[in-house]
């Protein structure tokens, strides 16, 4: 209910605010404003009020919002009005310039909106990042499928598509599965690695951004499976495995070496428990599983890697552009390797239930104004695209009659804005439909 409740909020903050650009804007150059929605109202709305010349309500449908100007044909499709004589204070009857300023205003609330949080936590609580210098010092560690397409455990990330690494390690991970080209230190030596959209899908497929960790050394137990070797063997959470069948080792993936090809082979290990050597017996699976989860996420052991600058308000502000900027260039990329369809990384696409399900299940506001500020930029992006029903989609078709002095006609833009909402609905259908079936299938048949 948590994560449920956390959606909700950020999607109310981003809708709220960017449909108040949208109509703060109309006001400026006095437009009516017949609706103001949070949500969409298909069919009923849950609370609707009339407050002067606008009706301000919440929708049932969980997937964005919308303001209805006066002579526009929009999410509303209501296309009744356009048959009348335009009015002064219609959509339709202002100059185009102000048409397109009153079509951005969502997105440069959305912008704002991320940079102001960006400002206030940089000069709060201070600019925080995993660093990738720290997290390289051992090399990194990688799932089978991260070696299936080239690297190896203890590789150190050189450059990117022939640019030296980041060092904020999340946007590392980001790098290399929108890159070409890798460089990496093996061995004292620099290896190129060509990673292709087949590649690219394998990663995205299985592991995702877990398909690369940080090689951390004295790695400990996590979690212990029920009646697995690891359970039978008397393991114990925070344990630390030092040694395998006397072969003393450091990382977990020296650890995964030692017992390959081992199925169903008992093996001998050492453990520190409490500073105290422990002797312990297992036996392997048939699959040559022990049955426990290393703790190697960046979460366990952040205070290791985590670098916090606290910045001034005058120094917060410029690095909250940056960030900004970074994020809407990231979006770019994104969105170029989902048209890419042997990636297969449309399938990644996530509705807001498959955000939800990947928040944390505790409230926590620094993470929440973080996450904000992120999708914030997000949905900029993606209002940008110039597909009829979306912002960008508009100001695309205002751009082209400033620019040829030509406008559609209402009978045109009315086939367009449809075409659009169809396309926009379906996707919708799509990502909604994929992310239910995965809760379905999580739910009710994992671990059965």
């Amino acid at each position: 209910m948590i994560q449920v409740a956390q959606i909700i909020f950020i999607l109310s903050v981003l809708v709220i605010l960017h449909e108040f650009g949208h109509y703060i804007a109309a006001k400026i150059f006095k437009v009516r404003v017949e609706k103001f929605y949070l949500f969409m109202d298909a069919g009923f709305s849950i609370i609707k009020k009339k407050i002067g010349e606008t009706e301000w309500g919440i929708g049932w449908l969980p997937i964005g919002g919308y303001v209805k100007l006066s002579g526009m044909i929009d999410e509303s499709m209501d296309t009744e009005q356009m048959k009348q004589e335009p009015q002064p204070w219609e959509f339709r009857s202002k100059p185009a310039w102000q048409r397109l300023i009153i079509m951005l205003g969502g997105i440069i609330v959305n912008i704002i909106l991320a940079i102001t949080i960006y400002t206030i936590m940089f000069s709060t609580v201070g600019q925080k990042y995993i660093a990738t210098e720290t997290i390289q010092k051992n090399g990194l560690s990688f799932t089978p499928i991260g070696k299936e397409v080239g690297f190896q455990n203890g590789d150190k990330i050189i450059s990117v598509d022939g640019e030296p690494v980041q060092n904020k390690f999340n946007r590392l991970i980001i790098d290399v599965l929108l890159s070409d080209k890798l460089i990496v230190e093996r061995n004292g030596q620099q290896k190129e690695i060509a990673l292709t959209d087949e590649s690219k899908a394998k990663i995205l497929g299985t592991e995702g951004k877990n398909f690369m960790m940080p090689r951390i050394e004295g790695f400990k137990i996590d979690s212990i499976l029920p009646k697995s070797g690891a359970f039978y063997a008397g393991l114990k959470i925070n344990d630390q495995i030092t040694a395998v069948n006397g072969t003393t080792i450091k990382y977990y993936d020296e650890f995964t070496n030692l017992i390959a090809n081992k199925a169903n082979d008992s093996i001998s290990l050492v453990v520190l428990r409490n500073n105290t050597p422990v002797n312990l017996k297992a036996k392997l699976d048939k699959d040559g599983k022990l049955g426990f989860r290393p703790s190697l996420s960046l979460a366990n052991d952040k205070e290791k890697f985590e670098v916090v600058n606290k910045l001034s308000f005058a120094q917060a502000l410029p690095q909250a552009v940056k960030e900004s900027w970074q994020l809407l260039v990231y979006n770019v990329k994104q969105f170029k390797l989902i048209l890419k369809p042997k990636t297969q990384a449309y399938k990644q696409v996530k509705s807001p239930i498959g955000i939800a399900r990947m928040l944390p299940d505790e409230w926590n506001w620094e993470f929440i104004w973080s996450f904000t500020a992120l999708f914030s930029i997000g949905l900029a992006f993606m209002n940008l695209l110039p597909i009829p029903g979306l912002d960008g989609g508009h100001a695309l078709f205002t751009i082209a009659e400033m620019i040829t002095g030509k406008k559609l006609s209402e009978k045109n833009m009315g086939y367009v804005q449809t075409a659009g909402m169809i396309i926009l609905l379906t996707l919708m259908a799509l990502t909604f439909g994929k992310d239910i079936y995965q809760l379905v299938m999580d739910k009710f048949f994992t671990n059965h």
